[in-house]
């Protein structure tokens, strides 16, 4: 099991933070380790609604199911599955000032069968990522 906690603040306001990140598919933009995602429930977003995503991690690439499985005005929270591994998005939200927000971003990745002896590797690479992704979504968040 691998988890990373990052709480950075971005030049946004909250509400704007909130209505993008709250769309999964938003994650090609500001998530490092995604190739593609697509909403595969129609309709508006909200709990219930799912995302087909290609992912590049360690050097190999997967495709999970995500869910959105919550959906608050302060906290989301997306959960991810395939045959191997059971992740989780979960993003916090507290309002700065008018213009900035604080982000609590807490990842999550476990693997199942044969696949979890790769864990100790996958941890190290989840740092990794962690900080990438921290910088990437700050970007993004504030070019919007």
């Amino acid at each position: 099991m691998a988890e990373v906690s990052r709480t950075f603040t971005v030049a946004a306001p909250l509400e704007k933070v909130v209505a993008y990140l709250r769309d999964f598919a938003n994650t090609e933009a500001w998530d490092p380790g995604t190739d593609t995602c697509e909403q595969t429930t129609p309709g508006p977003v909200a709990v219930g609604t799912e995302w087909h995503n290609v992912s590049s991690f360690f050097g190999r690439t997967t495709e999970l199911t995500y869910r959105m499985t919550r959906d608050d005005p302060d906290h989301i929270v997306f959960e991810g599955r395939n045959g191997t591994a059971a992740t989780s998005d979960d993003l916090a939200f507290e309002k700065v000032d008018d213009a900035s927000t604080s982000i609590t971003y807490r990842a999550h990745l476990e693997f199942t069968g044969l696949a979890r002896f790769a864990d100790p590797v996958a941890r190290l690479a989840f740092e990794v990522l962690a900080a990438k992704t921290v910088t990437q979504m700050t970007g993004v968040l504030e070019a919007r």
